[in-house]
């Protein structure tokens, strides 16, 4: 029974109001199913998901068309078609801490390359959309500076594997204390800088939807549609990437715009979610997102 019902029937409502109620509970669930099944057979025929305008309305922007990979099985292509003025890219914690020298991944030992190596997809994504109705939205991880919003055993794992130099302190050769709000590290690369008109959102944990107002300026931009791009792709990005999912909204993960300190957790991260025909989303690449762009919005 749904909590809608139980609510009826606690409050002993009678068995005709209760009725009438199920009628537009069933007329609901109804309706998405329709719309589905007609999704469905539309994708069989054009292997695209279709901007669903009876969901969100007619576009404000343009159409613009993405291809992404082993979707919606392994080996397979697809498009994916969203609202310009509607989609976000999200550049998540391309900070000097994750991909730039003597922040916290540089310092915890792991092989620097191996983030690093978004930066420069990122930044062409970046100048690409720039100048077009597509929002940008830049996230940095960090704490206070007392870092009462830090969690001990995080504090306390980053010190065991920093050989005892953790979040909220100054490693050998440092630009600051290690994800603390304000210090040098802790801001966004020089290379993907946000520009004027461009959104940053700070967030305390891995997830944004819990821990910043992201929900509230997607809701607010009218996004249906997010871009993902950042670091790292197995905990920040992904976690983010769940998150949007879960809220209904429709992601695209750029593969090369993303990098993880292992190379066999990136690979992980990227084949999970092309699972179940995209369970958390689809992946592209920077190539095909700048194509379409330049293709369709110029």
């Amino acid at each position: 029974m749904g909590h809608g019902v139980r609510k009826l029937v606690d409050e002993g409502l009678g068995v005709d109001n209760l009725q009438e109620y199920k009628g537009f509970y069933n007329l609901a669930r109804d309706r998405l199913l329709a719309k589905a099944e007609i999704a469905a057979e539309r994708f069989k025929e054009t292997k695209t998901f279709e901007f669903p305008t009876w969901q969100y309305g007619e576009p404000i922007g343009t159409l613009l068309k993405l291809e992404v990979e082993d979707c919606p099985r392994f080996g397979d292509i697809a498009w994916v078609e969203m609202d310009s003025a509607r989609t976000a890219f999200l550049s998540v914690d391309m900070q000097v801490d994750f991909c730039g020298r003597h922040g916290y991944v540089d310092a915890m030992g792991y092989d620097l390359s191996l983030t690093a190596s978004a930066l420069m997809p990122v930044r062409n994504c970046l100048e690409a959309i720039r100048g077009t109705d597509i929002k940008v939205i830049h996230t940095r991880e960090g704490h206070e500076p007392d870092l009462s919003d830090a969690p001990f055993n995080k504090v306390l794992r980053s010190k065991i594997i920093g050989n005892g130099v953790g979040i909220g302190e100054i490693p050998e050769g440092g630009l600051g204390r290690l994800l603390v709000r304000g210090q040098k590290n802790w801001d966004i690369h020089p290379d993907v800088y946000p520009v004027e008109g461009e959104y940053i959102l700070d967030k305390a944990g891995k997830g944004a939807f819990g821990s910043s107002n992201l929900h509230m300026y997607l809701k607010n931009l009218s996004i249906t549609h997010i871009i993902l791009a950042g670091v790292t792709t197995d905990v920040c990005v992904h976690t983010i990437m769940r998150e949007a999912n879960d809220y209904g909204y429709w992601c695209m993960l750029l593969k090369d715009c993303t990098g993880a300190t292992d190379r066999g957790n990136y690979e992980a991260a990227i084949k999970s979610i092309k699972m179940e025909g995209g369970v958390f989303g689809n992946v592209s690449d920077s190539k095909k997102f700048i194509d379409a762009v330049n293709r369709q919005l110029r």
